[in-house]
């Protein structure tokens, strides 16, 4: 599958190395008969990057930038090269490409030649086509040609097939900006330099396989201003699109109020925007053209940002779109289709208002967005894809489009190709002549049919092979509410529709999404990849043995279950959650893992170990067993954890025994004053009650000297993470059912929780296992983050100062579940400077400490987290509010991280005393 409506089975994947490769591999094809297909990201959204014979996957090793020309303004790449890293080897140079689709971290070179992609700058920059220069290409008869102008590279026949059909190429193509269907032939007339390799791009696949791209770099902008127009509706902002261009702007993209996530405050006042960017020499210059182009508009509202901070925040709305559109308002699944047809930009508002009428006709629903500059619109649309009736509707309103498209002079595609969506209606756009050329042009090429058969040119119809087709039509029985997707785990499933962000290179930033796939690079191991995974084993054609199936099972081991891809990916898939579903059936019966037993029933073995921790000896006996190598190396290898890790330390004494102890001295208890509104409810986790009670201690420190008095619930509450992270679901309600049995007494009021993941599992595992218990609800509504609390129930708590910069990690679950706006205001009062990492730490719980994890672990590590803490200065805080990123910060670097609480307690002083002081 790719990011579109289809799927096919190929018989087999390889990953060449090299052009020799490609040759090999095209050569034992033609002897046996057997389609090629080349794919790059696989983010196409027409179905061009699904075959059923050998797929060619170029992002495995024939990824490189081969040379990069500051002076010529020119660079040689691979065909799996993802345009990010071409993007980041220009910018020093002050360069760029100028094409930059929104799967711009992810989708590569050889896929956007294949498609001729554009993307928002091509108002100022065109698409591919406008700035490849020569192209080294393999032919369907194994020729190694180099394309370029003046008939460069030119398969025998070629030539002759154009000089015989020049009033056609001169006459049958339509001029506007976004024109991508079909071939693009009228690049080969004498008039435009006869360039055969601006007529390979967007052939997909079909013509040849290509090894290596000459590309040319533009100048980038030295200052950029973005200007976020606002207008009462999408109509309004088409209208005014075509307008702008005239002041030489680098993007006009538009969308609607529909595509924005709620809460987003960043927008002007409107019902759709214009998002327009301008560039210049300096900001001042930059703003000054955004700014004329604002008073030229007739606009609701209008911004203009030149904080590269803050356009990017906007940029990311708008680049977000693509997934945010696959779900309707009211949670209804949207697909692609009809994605992104073109029309010339005057006329885009008229397009628009009849592409309304024609959803409106067939009943369906859409929210339009994209290049409103170029003409080109991007729309997911509610087909029901999975019923014959639906599926007819499909097919009715896709013909009916197409007749409006070309009514009002457009191209069936603008941006993605025709694949197998659109082909078909080529003859509507072309008529039967021109496709007819297309299909000799074809024969040139690739006389035996080889590359990527039934695309552009005798096409398969565009409702078959639809990648729906083969799920069960009842829900599956599942343990998970699936709240989101009424209750249907096929529809979670369904809700990965590839457009692979989860693929995102190495990069700084905040996001955690996806940490397996970045330290492999295996497609298996990326979000999208284990989902559709999950989606053969739901078909039983590929994967035939269900929740035992071996193949999901292996995809799954190395995922971490950040929960990264909850908030990271744009239609939320939910990963961890769907790995704890699919070990719970997969275990079903039978022995587990015995990591499972060893770390999945931590809570239980530590509180068993509780009773003895008293004894001041105790712990120090046990630590010092541990230390010794054999009693270590056997401990560790009766609980399947990595021979690599050091086992955890346990405290002289649990923080829960401590806060009695010292609530007896002070003639308090637990639940004596939960009346009074000063009261706050500190949820001993695990992890701080049995191997971190310093944290525990911590807070108390600071939620009292901000005025409140700590109280603890009753004893034998869990959060039950580590039973689900293992898919120990039945116990995990049962540890659930016993919490909320135990929490009603001091329920209706914040719960602070510390360890990000118990508060994590508390917010979204808590109620989504219990999905009919209302209680489930009530108790995740009230988790607070130490900062949200005193946030909330302390505003005028000042915190001591410490003006010293930090470093660490904001922990995955964190980024994931609970958002760290509050930590970063909370440090901001308190003088820490500075931003913490993205990504996952690697330990992720039970994950690091399995055996077989230890590599993976570490590289996840060394992706962010511990390039910022070697980085860091001596004076700087090093920040882990995560029991896991604080061990593995002391593991692997040898350093001690610390929660947020005991940087402020630490600096609040008297830290002999004042924690046995009862507030003021």
């Amino acid at each position: 599958m790719d990011a579109s409506n289809y799927r096919r089975v190929p018989l087999g994947v390889v990953a060449p190395r090299d052009a020799d490769d490609v040759a090999a591999v095209l050569a034992v094809c033609r002897e046996h008969g057997v389609p090629l297909v080349a794919r790059g990201g696989g983010t196409s959204i027409a179905g061009q990057a699904t075959g059923a014979g050998v797929v060619l996957d170029f992002t495995r090793h024939m990824n490189k930038i081969v040379s990069l020309e500051p002076e010529e303004r020119t660079a040689v790449v691979q065909p799996g090269v993802v345009l990010d890293r071409l993007q980041e080897a220009a910018a020093p140079h002050g360069l760029r490409f100028g094409p930059d689709p929104s799967t711009h971290s992810r989708c590569t070179l050889g896929g956007m030649i294949g498609n001729n992609s554009c993307g928002s700058h091509s108002v100022a920059w065109g698409t591919t086509a406008d700035n490849v220069g020569e192209l080294s290409v393999i032919s369907g008869r194994g020729e190694r040609l180099r394309l370029g102008r003046g008939w460069a590279g030119a398969p025998d026949g070629l030539r002759a097939l154009v000089d015989g059909e020049l009033a056609l190429l001169r006459t049958g193509f339509p001029e506007l900006p976004r024109r991508i269907s079909g071939y693009a032939l009228d690049a080969l007339l004498p008039e435009k330099g006869a360039d055969v390799a601006r007529a390979f791009c967007g052939s997909e696949g079909t013509l040849g396989v290509l090894t290596e791209a000459v590309v040319r770099l533009v100048e980038a902008p030295r200052a950029r201003a973005l200007g976020v127009l606002g207008y009462a509706d999408e109509g309004a902002a088409a209208d005014a699109a075509a307008g702008l261009l005239p002041f030489g702007p680098l993007t006009v993209e538009g969308m609607a109020a529909d595509l924005v996530p709620p809460g987003t405050a960043a927008l002007p006042k409107g019902g759709a925007w214009l998002f327009v960017e301008t560039g210049g020499g300096s900001e001042a210059e930059a703003r000054a053209r955004a700014e004329a182009i604002v008073r030229a508009a007739d606009v609701v509202d209008a911004v203009v940002v030149t904080d590269p901070a803050g356009q990017r925040t906007l940029w990311r709305i708008r680049e977000d779109a693509s997934g945010t559109a696959t779900r309707m308002p009211d949670g209804t699944e949207a697909w692609p289709g009809w994605e992104d047809c073109a029309v010339p930009p005057a006329r885009l508002g008229g397009y628009l208002r009849d592409f309304r009428g024609l959803l409106a006709q067939h009943g369906l629903l859409g929210t339009p967005y994209g290049h409103f500059g170029d003409g080109c619109i991007h729309v997911r649309i509610d087909f029901d894809l999975l019923t014959p009736e639906g599926i007819g509707r499909f097919r009715r309103f896709s013909e009916e489009l197409a007749d409006v498209v070309v009514a009002h002079g457009g191209s069936l595609s603008g941006e993605h190709g025709d694949g197998q969506a659109r082909a078909e209606l080529l003859p509507k756009m072309y008529g039967t002549e021109m496709v007819r050329l297309f299909e000799r042009v074809k024969g040139a090429w690739d006389p035996d049919d080889l590359l990527n058969p039934g695309m552009l040119v005798r096409p398969a119809r565009l409702d078959e092979n639809l990648r729906f087709a083969v799920l069960p039509r009842k829900p599956v029985d599942v343990a998970f509410g699936y709240p989101h997707d009424g209750g249907d785990f096929s529809a979670a499933v369904r809700r990965c529709v590839g457009v692979a962000k989860c693929r995102t290179g190495t990069a700084a930033g905040p996001a955690v999404m996806c940490p397996s796939f970045r330290a492999t690079g295996e497609e298996e191991h990326s979000t999208r990849g284990r989902a559709r995974l999950l989606h053969e084993m739901l078909a039983g054609e590929v994967v035939t043995d269900g929740w035992r199936s071996t193949e999901v099972r292996d995809a799954l081991d190395l995922c971490l279950s950040c929960k990264g891809c909850r908030s990271d990916c744009p239609v939320g898939v939910d990963m961890a959650t769907y790995k704890a579903e699919f070990l719970h059936h997969h275990y079903a019966g039978r022995r587990r893992p015995a990591a499972h037993y060893a770390m999945g029933w931590l809570p239980r073995w530590l509180r068993l170990a509780a009773p003895f921790a008293g004894a001041v000896n105790f712990a120090t006996a046990v630590n010092a067993a541990l230390r010794l190598r054999p009693l270590a190396t056997l401990a560790k290898r009766l609980g399947g954890i990595a021979p690599e890790r050091e086992l955890p330390r346990l405290p002289r004494e649990t923080f829960r025994r401590w806060f009695d102890r010292r609530a007896r001295r002070l003639g308090g208890g637990r639940t004596d004053i939960l009346s009074s509104n000063q009261a706050a409810v500190l949820w001993p986790d695990t992890f701080t009650d049995h191997l971190s009670p310093e944290v525990g201690k911590a807070a108390v420190k600071v939620l009292e000297d901000a005025g409140r008095r700590v109280v603890l619930p009753p004893s034998g509450v869990c959060c039950g993470l580590t039973y689900v992270s293992t898919g120990q679901l039945d116990r995990a309600r049962a540890v659930m059912r016993r919490t909320l049995d135990r929490m009603e007494p001091v329920m209706g009021g914040p719960l602070v929780v510390l360890e990000p993941s118990c508060a994590a599992a508390l917010r979204t595992d808590l109620p989504e296992l219990l999905h009919d218990d209302p209680r489930a609800r009530e108790l995740a509504d009230s988790v607070r983050t130490l900062a949200q609390y005193l946030e909330e129930q302390a505003p005028d708590w000042q915190p001591p100062r410490l003006d010293r910069p930090v470093a660490g990690q904001t922990h995955c679950h964190q980024h994931a579940v609970l958002g760290d706006a509050a930590e970063r205001r909370l440090r901001e009062k308190a003088g820490l400077t500075g931003d913490l990492s993205g990504g996952c730490c690697g330990l992720a719980g039970n994950f690091g400490f399995e055996k077989g994890h230890y590599e993976v672990s570490t590289a996840c590590a060394e992706e962010q987290l511990l390039p910022s803490v070697r980085a860091a200065s001596d004076d700087t805080v090093l920040l882990a509010d995560g029991f896991s990123c604080r061990t593995q910060l002391e593991q692997l670097a040898g350093r001690r991280g610390r929660h947020v609480a005991e940087v402020l307690a630490e600096a609040l002083g008297d830290s002999g005393d004042r924690a046995d002081r009862p507030p003021t």
